[in-house]
């Protein structure tokens, strides 16, 4: 069996970042409004009155502060409170494919790979912007690169799930070298207007560079141990927007066509469905949790991170152990632990290992164990 190893990782981040006080600024100032025009329908009982935010209540709930955006004006109009991206010809590259373009071309660098070197390319992302061509394709073609590209959703555990596809189609000898992109556009299915989840998201892409050992270069490489997935179906994470949407125009504007999420249950349920998984994937590499240099957790929120790694270290973890990221980027869906990672790595010595997590909708979790070489 041929042993893979991550011997390059890419990070596009957007020029435009939105504080917390901004975010909040807009969404009370919308809220004011909406109590203002639903006054009497408030006195009667017939709607109900909105709640302001607040900076501290979404850094208490979630740890973050800020958030990298694809556009920033859009979100904080009041008025609109949706991010313009300006619609595109088909003879102009996708949004998506920008951003791969631009953590790949990091990816690639950082693993000393050219274009032919690679024979395959993997969208894998929450939300896709279109239903085809598949953008894995068309980054492909962008790239200059020969092979084979898909694209594939699965929430935020998409890079994850991704990792292990492309581990797969090396062992298999279908490929020599893979790039596992994650192109990450979630302000486009926030809804701004909701309280409990208009801070939850930003925007990024990140790639991965995975290949035969026996190929890589690199001086960052970092062993893949082994990969372990699970998916579980529950509806307390759920976006509903699809193709089918029109043919019922009665739902086209409801709430469950944008990110909707049962907070507090999905908190109590997957907490110790990672922790579980990520301590039997480890058991079964014959790994003590005590040996784990680090954890590039999902960045979704930082109670659940720590909360996790607590459970799997049996103690308190610290920020070295379990980077955070989430308090400038928000939650990127599948980019999220790629992005700690992509930060958090090149401290690692020879021999330490790491497990790479991510975890959501679904619910999923993929959780990849790697070993610095």
């Amino acid at each position: 069996m041929k042993q893979v190893v991550i011997s390059g990782t890419g990070l596009y981040t957007p020029s435009q970042s939105i504080s917390n006080d901004e975010l909040v600024s807009a969404f009370n100032t919308y809220v004011d409004e909406f109590n203002a025009e639903h006054a009497d329908e408030i006195a009667a009982g017939s709607v109900t009155e909105l709640a302001q935010s607040s900076s501290a209540f979404i850094e208490k709930a979630s740890g973050i502060k800020s958030r990298f955006v694809i556009n920033k004006d859009g979100i904080i109009d009041p008025k609109r409170m949706t991010p313009f991206i300006a619609e595109r010809s088909n003879d102009e590259p996708s949004l998506q494919c920008e951003m791969a373009i631009a953590a790949a071309k990091q990816a690639l660098e950082q693993a000393g790979k050219t274009v032919e070197d690679v024979d395959a390319v993997i969208v894998a992302c929450s939300n896709l912007q279109r239903a085809y061509p598949a953008v894995a394709v068309e980054v492909q073609t962008a790239l200059g690169i020969q092979g084979f590209a898909y694209d594939m959703n699965v929430a935020c555990s998409s890079a994850t799930f991704g990792i292990q596809a492309a581990v797969n189609a090396i062992q298999t000898g279908s490929a020599r070298c893979v790039l596992m992109v994650n192109p990450e556009i979630c302000t486009a299915h926030l809804n701004f207007r909701d309280r409990d989840s208009h801070f939850i998201f930003g925007d990024a892409c990140t790639a991965v560079i995975l290949e035969d050992s026996e190929l890589a270069s690199s001086d960052q490489q970092f062993k893949v141990l082994g990969t372990k997935l699970q998916t579980v179906f529950s509806n307390n994470i759920r976006n509903n927007a699809g193709f089918l949407n029109r043919c019922d125009e009665s739902g086209l504007n409801n709430p469950d066509k944008l990110f909707i999420q049962n907070g507090r249950k999905v908190f109590k349920e997957v907490c110790p469905m990672v922790a579980k998984q990520i301590t039997a994937h480890i058991g079964e590499l014959d790994i003590e949790a005590n040996n784990l240099t680090r954890m590039w957790l999902h960045q979704a929120n930082l109670s659940m991170n720590q909360l996790i790694a607590k459970r799997v270290l049996g103690r308190e973890a610290s920020e070295v152990e379990a980077p955070v990221i989430l308090d400038t980027y928000a939650n990127t869906s599948s980019a999220g632990s790629i992005i700690a990672y992509h930060l958090n790595k090149a401290d690692l010595k020879a021999g330490d290992k790491g497990v790479i997590c991510s975890f959501g909708a679904g619910y999923s979790i993929g959780s990849v164990v790697v070993e610095k070489l």
